[in-house]
């Protein structure tokens, strides 16, 4: 069930990941604004082989007195990659981890930082389901790669959110915000009002269709969403695709609230979901085929899932 839940959860880039891209070897850090970095993952898809798991960002603050760093990738090996990075702009430690969801790739990586980091962050569902499903993702990661994703020693969160709050570290004040369960059971971003940076882990996408699953929650995305966007962020660091702006979040916003509508109100009526998913082919094509690169293969999954999700 958790591989299954895992598959899901990134089916929307599944697509992407056939049309196979080498993985350089280096992770190249990517300057966002002062003191804000980005290291992007070239890989969108699945783990394999090719791209040893290393298939999601990770963001990462320079403060005052360490590193605050946003995800550590799906391996201990991707976490070592992601610490030699973070060394290229940086003397200083990574002293703080927020891991954004339970999802592996996303947090399998934690143990690279067990010898500097004080804090490792995650919300208390988030950790319930890391504690249940870490081994059989370890060694799901590692058959589907080959083995070239390497050996991972599992380093669970040991501060534990079960809400929002505010905190400075090293000089930089940092707001934690719950998203109640919209993509994943426990997700969490932080937003830094300063510089008016959302880090939306996948509860945010770029140029993929927003990242809905069955273990997600579609009302409250749509409600996170118009929550940041009405933050105003000037910068939005995604856990899939590069960085983008609030037009993206509006974006995102407007297609779920009109795709989760029609089909609400096509399911009470009695209407097929392919009835529906006509419809919404037809109306919404003309405006969003183009501005997602997954909108032909996304929209027919999200109609079916949305269905699934009125029972």
């Amino acid at each position: 069930m958790r591989k299954l839940l895992f598959i899901i959860s990134i089916f929307p880039l599944i697509i992407q990941n056939s049309m196979a891209r080498d993985i350089q070897s280096g992770f190249v850090v990517t300057a966002i604004a002062k003191n804000v970095y980005s290291i992007v993952s070239p890989s969108i898809g699945l783990p394999t082989p090719d791209n040893k798991g290393w298939n999601s960002n990770v963001h990462f603050v320079v403060t005052q007195t360490g590193v605050l760093l946003f995800d550590t990738g799906s391996s201990e090996k991707i976490g070592n990659n992601i610490k030699k990075a973070i060394k290229t702009v940086t003397d200083l430690p990574v002293r703080w981890v927020v891991n954004s969801h339970s999802h592996a790739d996303h947090w399998l990586g934690n143990a690279a930082f067990a010898d500097t980091v004080v804090e490792i962050i995650a919300s208390e569902q988030a950790v319930a389901t890391m504690r249940k499903y870490g081994q059989e993702d370890v060694e799901f990661y590692a058959k589907v790669t080959n083995g070239t994703i390497g050996t991972t020693q599992l380093k669970y969160p040991h501060l534990l959110l079960n809400q929002g709050q505010k905190r400075n570290f090293g000089g930089v004040d940092v707001e934690f915000i719950f998203s109640n369960g919209a993509h994943s059971p426990g997700d969490i971003l932080i937003w830094l009002p300063e510089q008016k940076i959302i880090f939306g882990g996948d509860v945010v996408s770029s140029d993929w269709m927003p990242m809905i699953t069955d273990h997600g929650n579609v009302p409250n995305l749509i409600d996170t969403l118009h929550k940041i966007a009405n933050l105003s962020p000037s910068i939005v660091l995604a856990g899939h695709g590069k960085a983008t702006t609030a037009k993206a979040i509006i974006r995102d916003t407007e297609l779920l609230s009109t795709v989760w509508k029609q089909v609400s109100t096509d399911h009470k009526n009695g209407m097929k979901s392919n009835q529906t998913l006509l419809r919404v082919k037809a109306d919404l094509a003309p405006k969003y085929k183009a501005l997602y690169q997954d909108f032909e293969t996304e929209i027919e999954r999200y109609v079916k899932l949305m269905y699934r999700l009125q029972q």
